[in-house]
């Protein structure tokens, strides 16, 4: 095939699903998302991601592949490597001119899909969607705001919502991202830094269907750990003032205490002020560390240069024929899709 044919033979749409311990929301998902698909009249291909769930989530995509194989392929990884690599494996995986990210929860609705692609078809390379009427808990709203707005100070990267998933991308884009090889990285605001034509629209948010959130307080914060570190060096740059401003600060407070000490004399009166301050460096001094020390991690994390993630099988199917194989397998029928519905995800 030549390579013109070869983009026409391309899907208008993707839509890049990661998948995490989401049996008892699967049904559901499929039961709205492919009328949504279908609605908008084009070519596309629905990728869901099995990221090493524990549950039926991998067999339940299994049977979703036999029931639509012409526009699903499932990619199941071997183990659980996060939400951001299983949409890195997807993107890999994808051939759309439209890429569209998706959680599999339907907090974001399937039918708002459409927006996206008609934003995408009038010119722009990202979309990105800001969270109407947001139905998540009070505190998970107001942590998001003062995240965003840190962040947007810190790396200059302008996202309303970046907690929201469903956003569309451009082919260009994707295949950029799909260069980098970073081990931790912030899939929106990494194809921000890329995009030439971005827009941000509304989409509407609702609860979710089954089953409890996968981000916890501390996966949050993770997130927004690997999000500052990854986009900017401000953090050092802040570091490196306040350790001068202490500097000064400490090198006034010795001359200050050694004029005292000769006019005044010994005096003991102020030693649980020097033990205040003393625990107030030594506070700023472990903080210094910890800063560092999430840097120098991300350098040694790169270093390795260890694969981000690595793929179990891939149901597709190909020339007419049902395929289920491995990475490195390209036309052979390694695994059939019924031992999967069987078998679970890690057999």
């Amino acid at each position: 095939m030549s390579q013109t044919e070869h983009r026409r033979a391309r899907p208008e749409v993707s839509v890049i699903i990661p998948v995490y311990n989401e049996e008892a929301g699967l049904q559901a998902l499929f039961a709205r998302l492919y009328p949504a698909l279908d609605a908008l009249a084009t070519s596309y291909e629905v990728i869901f991601i099995n990221d090493g769930s524990r549950d039926r989530s991998a067999a339940l995509l299994a049977e979703q592949f036999r029931a639509r194989p012409d526009a699903t392929r499932v990619i199941l990884l071997n183990g659980n490597y996060g939400q951001h690599m299983a949409i890195l494996a997807g993107f890999e995986q994808s051939h759309g001119e439209i890429v569209i990210t998706l959680d599999a929860d339907l907090q974001n609705p399937p039918e708002e899909i459409g927006k996206l692609v008609a934003k995408m078809r009038d010119g722009f390379d990202y979309v990105g969607t800001i969270r109407m009427q947001r139905r998540d808990s009070l505190w998970r709203r107001k942590a998001s705001q003062v995240m965003n707005r840190l962040r947007e100070r810190i790396t200059r990267i302008k996202m309303t919502d970046q907690g929201c998933m469903l956003r569309a991308y451009s082919r260009h884009i994707v295949d950029t991202i799909n260069r980098c090889g970073e081990i931790n990285t912030f899939i929106p605001a990494l194809a921000y830094t890329f995009a030439q034509n971005p827009v941000e629209i509304d989409v509407a948010h609702e609860e979710r269907f089954a089953g409890e959130s996968k981000y916890s307080l501390y996966s949050l914060i993770r997130l927004n750990f690997d999000l500052v570190t990854g986009f900017s060096v401000v953090p050092l740059q802040w570091l490196s003032f306040i350790g001068v401003i202490l500097s000064m600060g400490s090198a006034g407070l010795f001359v200050l205490l050694l004029i005292r000490r000769f006019v005044i004399g010994a005096e003991v009166q102020g030693v649980f002020t020097l033990f205040a301050i003393t625990f107030f460096l030594l506070g700023v001094i472990i903080f210094a560390l910890g800063l560092l020390g999430e840097y120098i991690g991300r350098i040694y994390q790169q270093v390795r240069a260890r694969p981000r993630y690595l793929v179990q099988t891939i149901l597709e199917q190909r020339n007419g024929e049902t395929i289920a194989a491995t990475p490195r397998q390209s036309v052979v029928q390694a695994v059939q899709p019924a031992q999967i519905m069987d078998q679970g995800p890690n057999s």
